[in-house]
């Protein structure tokens, strides 16, 4: 399955109702780009001026109120900067916007309760600095909010990942090696048998593809961008195969693209054992497993031929549960939705697996449209709420 670039879910997000995240207050196209904040702001909440620098940190916020508000951070240094509201004395982040660039200002709302709260700046290639602490009284509860994990808190969870996906590159090794060997064997129907489990058994190991680097291109590589599509010479891997397997190539034909792929996977399992995969990436892996799910399996753009799209989407719901059982510790603190993400992921593992009948699975194009609308329902579900994952899980400054 192809896979997204690497990208920040964050900014300018905030926390959101229920522990979800939802876009800062938004400025009008005009005031953004001139840097300023309208005089009468239309979303008719209160508004407060705070100025971003590291010697007046969070200076400006006199008048503390309770309630939903809106800050507007004015960067007046000579350096980029993100900002952290959180409460007092080093407490859970309330609200977050990065990438507020020197003499412009940026939105963010936020639902404050009764207690203390302070600004944390930090600018670019500077040190943190921490503003006054506020204090807030009356008022409802405060919106959601959570302890910032750092790039420490997550090293254990890669590691613990990456021994789980050298044990998957293993059996991997084994199904592309039956594959081969069917195909040099002249054996189609075997292959035809042997080359889903394989595909699928790459597909589980998701959230590690960022650090396969060009070995995913060579093992699940799709035609996109192929001058030749189907007939480039490019054209490698799980997806070559299975279109020759569906598309009544000979066995001959397809040795030299089995072997290829045996080679490939081979190598990615030796150069594994000295990857170290980036602790930072794994609760974005954890939403862009599915992501990539509903852009390119549920959509069919990956079918060359075997009807198996629904069985990479299973197998992507196998990937996204092994990410969140290495970040579970460190969510359970942290999102209330916890619970009902996993409550979630059992419904839609159920409905995909009433999708495998007789031995084999249904192909995308004979769902009823019924079948293809809760499919397509619960999956965009699941990803909406791994971004909060993603959001939870990138790591913060501290210092």
């Amino acid at each position: 399955m192809p896979r997204a670039g690497l990208r920040r879910l964050r900014s300018p997000y905030v926390w959101g109702p229920a522990g979800t995240v939802v876009v800062a207050g938004a400025l009008t196209a005009a005031a953004l780009a001139a840097g300023a904040v309208p005089d009468a702001p239309a979303d008719g909440l209160p508004h407060t001026t705070v100025e971003i620098s590291p010697g007046d940190c969070g200076r400006g916020w006199v008048h503390p109120r309770p309630g939903t508000q809106v800050f507007d951070l004015r960067n007046t240094s000579s350096r980029a900067a993100e900002v952290y509201l959180r409460g007092a004395d080093g407490g859970p982040v309330y609200g977050e916007v990065e990438g507020i660039g020197p003499g412009t200002t940026r939105q963010l709302r936020v639902r404050l309760g009764p207690g203390g709260y302070a600004f944390t700046c930090l600018p670019d290639d500077a040190n943190a600095t921490t503003g006054p602490t506020v204090r807030v009284a009356g008022g409802g509860d405060a919106g959601p909010a959570a302890a910032p994990l750092t790039q420490h808190d997550l090293i254990a969870p890669a590691i613990d990942y990456q021994k789980w996906v050298a044990g998957g590159l293993d059996d991997l090794v084994r199904r592309t090696d039956a594959l081969r060997a069917a195909l040099t064997g002249g054996e189609l129907s075997a292959a035809r048998t042997a080359w889903l489990p394989a595909h699928l058994t790459y597909e589980r190991l998701g959230a590690a593809y960022g650090t396969f680097g060009d070995a995913d291109k060579k093992i699940n590589g799709t035609t996109a961008g192929l001058p030749g599509g189907v007939h480039d010479p490019g054209f490698s891997g799980f997806h070559r195969i299975e279109y020759g397997l569906w598309h009544g190539e000979s066995a001959a034909g397809l040795r030299a693209p089995a072997v290829a792929l045996d080679d490939a996977v081979r190598a990615l399992r030796e150069d594994w054992a000295q990857a170290r995969m980036d602790p930072a990436a794994l609760g974005l892996r954890a939403h862009e497993i599915l992501e990539n799910t509903a852009q390119f399996e549920l959509t069919g753009r990956t079918d060359y031929g075997s009807g198996s799209n629904l069985a990479t989407a299973r197998a992507n719901l196998d990937g996204t549960r092994a990410v969140l059982a290495r970040l579970h510790p460190l969510l359970t603190t942290r999102y209330p939705e916890l619970a009902s993400l996993e409550s979630e992921l059992t419904r839609t593992e159920r409905l995909l697996d009433g999708f495998h009948k007789d031995g084999g699975w249904q192909p995308l194009a004979d769902l009823k449209r019924t079948d293809r609308e809760r499919t397509n329902a619960a999956v965009g579900d699941l990803v909406e709420r791994l971004a909060s994952v993603a959001t939870l899980c990138d790591p913060r400054r501290t210092v």
